[in-house]
């Protein structure tokens, strides 16, 4: 399977989305125990990076082509 590579701007978008989206009640992605929970203090930020980590993020990103402007 081909590994995806985002810049840095495209994962603090996505990480910052779907921290907003988890802090609003969005269920998580990934199986967290409650002593994972506690580990990372809750913290939604923390899970999303988990859930980009494992790929599970319901995401995508759209890229501007250089070629498709000429």
């Amino acid at each position: 399977m081909e590994e995806k590579k985002y810049t840095k701007y495209e994962k603090a978008r996505m990480i910052g989305s779907r921290a907003l989206q988890i802090s609003m009640g969005a269920p998580f992605l990934v199986k967290l125990s409650e002593k994972e929970l506690e580990s990372i203090g809750y913290n939604p930020i923390e899970i999303a990076k988990l859930e980009l980590e494992k790929g599970v993020l319901p995401m995508t990103v759209k890229r501007r082509s250089s070629k498709a402007e000429a």
